[in-house]
């Protein structure tokens, strides 16, 4: 059985989501937290108004704590509570802390930006968990995966983790929206800025040391 490393960031991550889920679960609060919390695209162009919302530039963050149902959620937080903490162990808690923010606001910037006039609210943490995730394929992807054509073996690792990431989001999204919409982009956009912080925040944590 795999040992998992500490974290605490990670862990109190978790459990200000499932806090947060189960607050609104039981208040009965579903739909009304996912319009006044969740990430909409058109609020952002200055299509839709929603008196009682929360500011526009805080619902990437508090689309994080709020969930279509038990699988989402389930799922969500089994992946970042592995995936985190082994992420945590590399880069330290408050790089971990940055990591899943700039995740969540690179996930809503693509989300905006491939359909700036969706109304529907998006909320979920898979956009900040694929941020932790690209970062997790960063430092543990690395395997004996051969090159194909002008990709290194590293590359395409990295592009079959994003791939299977995203699918299995898209499965549990779909049983947990009914079929619904599913933010393909927010996933690759999360996954794409933990590629790219990846090793600065590695680099900032032993700067600090």
């Amino acid at each position: 059985m795999v040992e998992l490393p500490p974290g605490k960031v990670t862990q109190s991550i978790v459990i200000a989501t499932i806090a947060a889920f189960l607050l609104v679960a039981i208040a009965g609060w579903g739909a009304s937290a996912s319009l006044y919390g969740g990430f909409i695209p058109a609020r952002v162009s200055g299509l839709l108004q929603v008196p009682g919302a929360l500011p526009v530039w805080l619902t990437p963050l508090s689309a994080t704590l709020l969930h279509a149902g038990l699988m989402h959620i389930a799922f969500n937080m089994l992946m970042f509570l592995y995936i985190g903490r082994f992420t945590e162990n590399v880069i330290g808690g408050a790089a971990s802390a940055v990591l899943y923010v700039a995740g969540a606001y690179a996930a809503a910037l693509l989300h905006w930006a491939i359909d700036p006039l969706q109304t529907v609210p998006m909320v979920g943490a898979s956009g900040a968990i694929s941020a932790t995730f690209g970062a997790y394929a960063v430092f543990y992807g690395r395997d004996r995966t051969r090159g194909v054509g002008p990709l290194s073996g590293y590359a395409v690792r990295i592009i079959w983790l994003a791939s299977a990431w995203i699918f299995v989001q898209s499965l549990i999204g779909i049983a947990a929206f009914g079929g619904g919409q599913v933010a393909i982009f927010a996933h690759i956009g999360g996954f794409i800025i933990g590629l790219a912080l990846a090793r600065p925040l590695l680099l900032w944590r032993y700067r600090k040391a």
